[in-house]
């Protein structure tokens, strides 16, 4: 198709598109390009500003490493991840809700015993006791789940991101028992800001946006039979709650972390204040699989 003015760009590219044999990726890619052009038809950028966003994408590119995942970065804090996380995962069983995956879970954490302390190297805190249970959508206990954990530490960073802890630290993966339970060992985790070293830490401050999370437990569960559900549980009285930069905060994900004085009280050794955590997942019947890890 010759071009003849800019009215006629939309339907040359959709058209030339038209033959492509999988359906999904012809009708993903159409719809792409039709909001695509409205969005440039609409804020009409200039050639300057055109060059300055394919730079931006560029250096999304350039940020990522087996370390650092910049795309899954921006689409959190542009809300995409929460979006795309609730359409997948609806509640009408009454089913937990999903929240994002994050830029920070890795493959392979270990294997744990029921109870066993996730905090692998010196992680100064209260400690953390957290258990409950994985059932069906009847209330149903489900023996065998996959309860996969990772946190930041008190200081508000991975394992990754800190030299000073030890490789898969606050990260651990636990079977259910019998009756569906699952309980381990950690400290309580903090609040921290994102990484903003890169492009997106330049949009947010470009914006005048917080860059930080609240404090959160990310779990994976999953067991056969059962679609994977990738959530979080947040801390009721932790600092930005409300303010999110990833806007991954629903109200049934706010957990019940109770500080206790008496260590004597306690599951386990501890040295002063304790807090605990009884949290239960439901799961929806489905496939069962799992995300592609955002670093290694």
């Amino acid at each position: 198709m010759i071009i003849e003015g800019e009215e006629m760009v939309t339907a040359a590219v959709l058209a030339a598109m038209d033959s492509t044999p999988d359906p999904r990726l012809r009708d993903v890619m159409a719809s792409l390009v039709r909001h695509l052009h409205a969005f440039v038809r609409d804020i009409r950028p200039s050639e300057a500003e055109f060059e300055r966003a394919i730079e931006f994408l560029n250096r999304i590119g350039r940020a990522t490493h087996d370390l650092h995942n910049e795309g899954i970065l921006i689409a959190d804090v542009l809300g995409v991840s929460t979006l795309v996380g609730l359409l997948n995962n609806p509640t009408w069983g009454g089913e937990t809700e999903a929240a994002l995956l994050g830029p920070f879970w890795r493959a392979a954490a270990p294997d744990c015993a029921l109870g066993d302390d996730i905090a692998r190297s010196a992680t100064p805190g209260p400690a953390l006791f957290a258990r409950g249970r994985v059932l069906d959508g009847t209330g149903r206990p489900i023996a065998g789940a996959l309860v996969d954990v990772w946190q930041a530490s008190p200081v508000g960073l991975y394992e990754n991101q800190d030299p000073d802890q030890a490789d898969m630290n606050l990260r651990g993966r636990f079977l259910t028992d019998a009756e569906g339970r699952w309980h381990f060992r950690s400290v309580k985790p903090a609040g921290y800001p994102v990484p903003v070293n890169g492009p997106v830490g330049d949009l947010l401050r470009a914006q005048h946006r917080p860059h930080y999370r609240p404090a959160h437990v990310h779990f994976m569960v999953s067991a056969e039979g059962y679609e994977t559900l990738v959530t979080q549980v947040f801390l009721a009285d932790c600092e930005h709650l409300r303010r999110d930069v990833t806007f991954s905060v629903i109200p049934s994900l706010i957990g019940d972390f109770v500080r206790h004085e008496d260590p004597a009280e306690a599951p386990g050794p501890v040295d002063g204040p304790w807090y605990s955590l009884d949290y239960d997942f439901t799961l929806r019947p489905g496939e069962r699989r799992f995300p592609t890890p955002p670093i290694r």
